[in-house]
């Protein structure tokens, strides 16, 4: 188990846009399974929707791609790198994710090729899927 301060020691981003709380499980250059506490008082819910809060699609996939930059940069040739989207595919929303989930982010390294990978990408809520695709990455 990783917490915040250790995810912080392998990727960049920061509060407010660190979207990943914990990390179960990770193996370097393969996988990474990570944990997101959808809190009522996170900053993007005072317009997402007033009175309706759901958790903005476009922010489920950047907690997968943060997952996913922990595999990719916790491998030793990567550290204190960065990694970026080169692409979304197949990226599809089957439930809302609102205050009070736990929403649960895998995702596994399928192809890499020199500093660019795809990611298969997966977060569920109690067992069913809320997004689904594949996550192009560059490592720069």
């Amino acid at each position: 188990m990783l917490n915040k301060e250790q995810i912080k020691e392998i990727i960049p981003q920061r509060e407010p846009f660190l979207m990943i709380d914990e990390i179960e499980q990770y193996v370097p250059g393969e996988s990474a399974t990570a944990y997101k506490n959808v809190d009522e008082s996170e900053w993007y819910f005072k317009g997402h929707f007033p009175g309706n809060p759901i958790m903005p699609g476009v922010l489920i996939t950047e907690s997968l791609a943060q997952t996913g930059a922990v595999a990719i940069l916790s491998m030793e040739e990567n550290k204190g790198k960065n990694a970026l989207f080169g692409g979304i595919d197949k990226m599809k929303f089957k439930k809302m994710v609102v205050p009070g989930d736990r929403l649960k982010l895998e995702v596994k390294i399928i192809k890499r090729k020199g500093p660019i990978g795809v990611g298969e990408a997966t977060a569920t809520v109690d067992g069913k899927i809320a997004a689904k695709g594949e996550l192009t990455f560059a490592v720069v």
